[in-house]
Parts: structure tokens; sequence; C-alpha cells
């Protein structure tokens, strides 16, 4: 393993755009980019817990902003707009997000207030590049990391507290049908995930510190550990693939501070796939 950058709040949202490591400090309200020395670079600053993000197809960055329950764009210029209005949807915390080739965002949300409120399915909405906000998925139990296949057909949501990842058939107006179990993970509590060149996902757990790597089905091919909790993981593309991880001490919402979190890399058996 490979220290990467370390001194962060709160690390999430790892994502990999031509040649460069992207990921957002929640605990800081930053959204960075990282060279391959290490150096990081501010490309956003958005104050929200949850903040998520991923990028458009042209390069645009979208970033959630659970704070207000919507969904901004970086402009060419630095400036951040709106993108989308997720509140008439939902103003319970907004998680993770994906963006598929075509510039369809799917975006989910938890559905209850965590961790104080009681516990109530969460949902997955579909953003097009016009800003319409329509729900195509519900039922999720804690939904959080997602995944879109290399050939677009399938989005797979971890959930959380079901302990599983659960695939849809996507159709051409991004819709989602068929809901289906893609791969049981007892004992493992799923948070962001990433999918490789095999067809494999790689799945990030806070509490067992580690990232594990499943076939459909759920059969473990590999797993890596870390000595604190392991959020979110992206793999890079091309030659000599590594799986990039943010990881930090975990101790609740309410807990976060000390700058513990850290993006590691581990050499990874094939390079990354579809989005993130």
């Amino acid at each position: 393993m490979d220290v990467l950058m370390d001194g962060i709040v709160f690390g999430e949202s790892p994502r990999w755009r031509d040649g460069q490591l992207w990921f957002s400090d929640w605990g800081a309200g930053r959204v960075f980019s990282v060279a391959a020395d290490g150096t990081p670079r501010v490309e956003a600053e958005v104050a929200s817990f949850p903040m998520c993000i991923d990028l458009l197809p042209d390069g645009r960055l979208l970033v959630v902003s659970s704070a207000n329950s919507q969904l901004l764009r970086r402009e060419p210029d630095g400036s951040l707009v709106p993108h989308a209005d997720l509140a008439p949807v939902s103003t319970k915390p907004w998680n993770d997000i994906v963006v598929d080739g075509r510039g369809n965002a799917y975006v989910n949300n938890i559905g209850f207030d965590f961790p104080g409120e009681q516990f109530a399915p969460g949902i997955v909405v579909l953003v097009t590049d016009d800003g319409k906000v329509t729900p195509v998925a519900d039922g999720l139990a804690f939904p959080n990391g997602m995944a879109i296949t290399a050939d677009g057909s399938t989005l797979i949501v971890a959930e959380s507290y079901a302990e599983q990842l659960t695939a849809y058939d996507i159709a051409d107006d991004g819709t989602l049908s068929d809901r289906r179990v893609w791969a049981t993970t007892p004992g493992e509590h799923p948070d962001g995930i990433c999918l490789d060149a095999t067809g494999a996902v790689w799945l990030a757990d806070v509490g067992n510190q580690h990232c594990v790597r499943v076939r459909e089905g759920g059969e473990v091919l590999a797993t890596v550990e870390l000595d604190r909790g392991a959020f979110a993981c992206v793999l890079s593309r091309g030659a000599d693939p590594k799986l990039f991880v943010v990881g930090q001490d975990w101790g609740g919402p309410d807990a976060v501070g000390g700058a513990t979190g850290q993006v590691v890399a581990f050499p990874a058996p094939a390079p990354g796939a579809g989005h993130p």
C-alpha cells in the first residue's frame, strides 16, 4: 500500500478521469484533483456533508450538495451553477452519484436522517442533461456507491444495510428495470464501489477496514486491508492499474475531525471499466 495523500478530514467519492484522481473532502468542503506525484489541487469548494462528485462526458464536474438538496455543475470558468434541484423529490440526505457516457446522472438518497432518525428506504433518481429529475428506483436499504457497466446497460447499487449489490437494466431513456441481486456480501456493508475490466466489483467497507473484489454472484476474488475505515475506491485505467481507496478513522458524523483521512493505492489485477 502506498500513501498518495494524507491530512484529509473526510475523504469520499474518488473518481478517475484523464489519467488523474479526483475526490471530495466532505470535512473540508473541497473537491481535489491529485497529480501523479501526490500534489493536490482544489477544484471546487462546497460546504456540504455529504458531497459526492462525478464528471460529465465533457469534463465538467458535478457535485451533490446535500446541504441544500442541489446538484451543482462547475462551468469551464470555474463557477458553480445549479444543474438540478433535488429538493422537490426529497430533503433527506442525498448521497452518491454516477454519470453515464451520455451525460445522465444517477443520484441516490438514503431516505432518512442518518444516524439520528429511524431507518426508511432510499431511492435513486435520474437527472438528465436538461436538469429534469425523475425517481427511477426505490425500496433500497441505505443506497451507497453506484457503478455503471462499460456498455452502459446496467446500474449496480451498493445497499449497505442489506449487505448486497443490487443491479438494474438501463433503458435507452435512462429509466431502470429488472431489479435483481447482483451479489450478496454477507458480513460486508458495501459503501463506495467500482468496476474493473473483467466485470468484477471492488467494494469498500468502513467497519471491516478493507476493500473486497467480488464477481457477480458474490464470489470473493481478493481483499486489501487498511488500518482505518475504507469508504470508497476507484481504479485507474491503462497499464499498471491501481486501486485508489479513501479512508479515515470513523466515529460517526458528530466525531468527524482530526484529519485522519488518506488516499492510498494498491496494485490491482485489472484496470477500471465503466463508470465511475
